[in-house]
């Protein structure tokens, strides 16, 4: 069983707290909100807010994630999770290159279905909406998954 969840993407201001959200009321919908969900970006935009756009996006879905400030992934962080879920393959081999114990518990959002999440990062309203539905189907996946 997992206990700690960790969605990472590059600034952790787009992908990343749209997943750590979307995988937060998830969790709780299928009764497993014991799980603690936390994101971080591999070059993160520290102290900085989520994107209006991510932040639009989410109220939509009923998730406030106005609060959010960018958070650099570090060890500490990297050590407590069980699991790790990232956005694209890339960023699977920049993870387990920075710190190799990690192996074994990354892996990317869309594993189930073989696919990356593309960065909507100072893209259109389109790019985030493709993005966001992308991280959607990854977590239903991942949370059908988990209840396995």
């Amino acid at each position: 069983m997992f206990n700690h969840i960790l969605v990472v993407c590059v600034g952790n201001i787009c992908r990343s707290p749209m997943g750590e959200g979307l995988l937060i009321q998830a969790l709780n919908k299928a009764d497993m909100g014991a799980i603690e969900v936390r994101s971080a970006g591999l070059d993160a935009l520290v102290g900085q807010p989520a994107e209006k756009t991510a932040i639009r996006l989410m109220q939509e879905h009923g998730i406030d994630v106005s609060a959010h400030r960018g958070k650099q992934l570090n060890r500490d962080v990297l050590r407590w999770a069980d699991l790790v879920l990232v956005m694209e393959a890339a960023q699977k081999l920049a993870v387990e290159s920075w710190d190799p114990s990690a192996r074994g518990k990354i892996y990317r959002i869309g594993e189930w279905s073989h696919f990356d999440v593309p960065d909507p990062y100072q893209q259109s309203d389109e790019k985030f909406e493709t993005a966001l539905e992308l991280i959607k189907r990854g977590v239903t996946e991942w949370v059908s998954k988990l209840r396995e």
